[in-house]
């Protein structure tokens, strides 16, 4: 068998199963939790779903406000009515420092972590900075995208999968989305930053003008500090997007070679 073409077919087939374990499976089985919870309809939320979302929510972020013998058990959060957030790995996070919210008790600060299907993070704790200035609540931003995004995933994923057991030119295109993912984040990301920051409200009892929040690294909004940086799944996606690259660049030379 050509060397490149096996080449090729491993950087796909690493590259999917990146996406498969942190992005697909946890979006795909989650997808309804956080809209069940805020509708009170969580008797609809199946064992399933329930133990996926345990799984994945170990390891991710978790509020100060949430009690350890809570934290990561849907069930208990439920009970106990706190947060519930989405469970894909987390892409870009924002931090907003705050004189109300002393370093003793948010040392970073209050965190929201934006992901392709939601939020996850201080999002209740972020939404009334958010109303303090005037701002619109998260959920209006990237609608479509958030619930489209499950959808989406699997889309790439049967595209990988197609690339590993055919070859073809419109295949090798398609890989190219793949290879975008990261590009595709950040443009929704800094649109809807650009969004908010420029449709203000006069009900704000701190009144701003118009602004874009800082896409990358810190800034200042009134009296709060904040950060914004990449977390772990925009690395991943940059990874997804390297193999890709290197898939489609194998794939070509063995093309090349067989003809």
């Amino acid at each position: 068998m050509n060397s490149s073409l096996t080449k090729s077919r491993i950087f796909a087939l690493l590259a999917l199963g990146i996406l498969l374990y942190f992005f697909v499976i946890p979006a795909v089985f989650t997808h309804d939790v956080v809209e069940l919870k805020k509708e009170g309809k969580t008797d609809n939320i199946s064992t399933l779903s329930t133990k996926v979302w345990d799984y994945y929510a170990k390891g991710q972020y978790v509020s100060p406000t949430v009690p350890k013998d809570v934290a990561g058990h849907l069930k208990k959060l439920i009970d106990e009515d706190m947060e519930v957030g989405v469970v894909t790995a987390p892409i870009w996070y924002v931090a907003l420092e705050a004189p109300n919210y002393p370093k003793e008790t948010f040392p970073n600060g209050i965190p929201v972590y934006y992901h392709f299907d939601g939020f996850s993070g201080d999002v209740f704790e972020m939404e009334t900075i958010n109303h303090f200035i005037g701002m619109d609540p998260m959920d209006r931003g990237a609608p479509y995208l958030r619930l489209l995004a499950p959808y989406a995933l699997v889309f790439v994923a049967v595209i990988f999968v197609l690339f590993i057991l055919y070859s073809s030119p419109l295949l090798n295109l398609l890989m190219l989305i793949p290879v975008a993912l990261p590009f595709i984040f950040i443009g929704f990301y800094s649109y809807w930053l650009y969004w908010f920051g420029h449709h203000m409200h006069e009900w704000g009892a701190f009144k701003i003008k118009p602004f874009t929040p800082t896409v990358f690294g810190d800034g200042k909004v009134a009296q709060f500090t904040t950060h914004s940086y990449p977390s772990l799944g925009f690395w991943l996606l940059v990874a997804i997007s390297i193999l890709s690259l290197l898939a489609i660049v194998s794939r070509k030379k063995a093309l090349k070679a067989q003809n």
